[in-house]
């Protein structure tokens, strides 16, 4: 019992500790300490302080009983059965209360008229536990009808309607914050310079072979001119990235090599060569491109 007891005061000092620090630490997110190393730190010497109390504690207790004499033995012995008897006496009673059993003695109270072979027969009732619950289930569907088929308060349709409302609300807003989960239809032209350098440092590695550094083209058509083979325009630079040029002499399809983010950087930064122009650059080829949503 005393073990018992040590540990049940080892957890609520290991409760009490996580609500100080989750109160020191409160960053505004959900347990933000755990994520903090002093965290686990003060943790760990407070459990070691912990456990060296409780065992310098039953040490002591161990060598003051061992001083004692048999007869103040005896008499702490007798004194530590009856506290333990007695430490959850209200429970067991309670507990034997709600099976509703009688004990041996007295079961001669509920027995019946009914005498077979020496086999007799008790009159039970059901245990309390199980008749409350039987009328709160009838309370409960009392409740129900009333609040769903007589108020009318909302249906299973309603239900179904709002949480999928809610969810299409919630979809939306994390393919906010996820870079890849777009395509030629959903990208949209990035003017960040992080993202512009990381286009570069994209296009210097896998395109300059075949439209220069400068963009003026190559074997490549020139990305600088108003002039696109496949269209211009994030959407259709993008589409074009991902699925490739035309078939048995455009570029590759670079979908399997470079993730949906990684081919929107790209794109944005060819679409910001547009004008410049360099010496060097590769006469125009393709049809002049015009953003129709340009003057929306």
């Amino acid at each position: 019992m005393k073990t018992t007891a040590s540990y049940i005061r080892l957890f609520l000092l290991f409760v009490v500790a996580i609500c100080l620090m989750e109160w020191v630490y409160d960053k505004g997110d959900d347990w933000a300490m755990f994520t903090e190393p002093m965290f686990w730190l003060i943790i760990g010497v407070l459990m070691l302080f912990a456990i060296a109390f409780e065992i310098s504690a039953t040490a002591l207790n161990s060598v003051l009983y061992r001083s004692l004499s048999e007869e103040k033995k005896l008499i702490y012995d007798t004194k530590l059965r009856t506290s333990e008897k007695n430490r959850f006496k209200w429970v067991t009673e309670n507990y034997n209360k709600l099976l509703g059993q009688k004990s041996v003695e007295s079961e001669h109270e509920i027995e019946l008229d009914h005498n077979y072979d020496g086999i007799k027969e008790l009159d039970n009732n059901l245990p309390p536990w199980w008749v409350y619950s039987f009328y709160a289930t009838i309370l409960f569907a009392i409740i129900y009808m009333l609040r769903f088929e007589v108020f009318n308060e909302y249906n299973q349709i309603d239900e179904y309607e709002n949480a999928v409302a809610e969810a299409k609300i919630e979809v939306e807003e994390w393919k906010k914050t996820a870079k890849d989960l777009i395509d030629a239809n959903t990208v949209e032209l990035l003017t960040d310079k992080e993202d512009l350098s990381a286009g570069k440092a994209i296009y210097t590695a896998n395109c300059v072979a075949c439209h220069k550094d400068n963009g003026g083209g190559g074997i490549g058509p020139n990305l600088t001119d108003d002039h696109w083979v496949l269209g211009g325009g994030i959407k259709n630079v993008f589409h074009t990235i991902s699925e490739g040029g035309r078939s048995g002499k455009g570029m590759i399809a670079w979908k399997s090599d470079l993730k949906p983010s990684e081919m929107a950087q790209v794109a944005s930064y060819v679409i910001s060569l547009h004008g410049t122009n360099p010496a060097d650059g590769k006469e125009p080829e393709g049809e002049i491109w015009v953003d129709e949503n340009a003057s929306e």
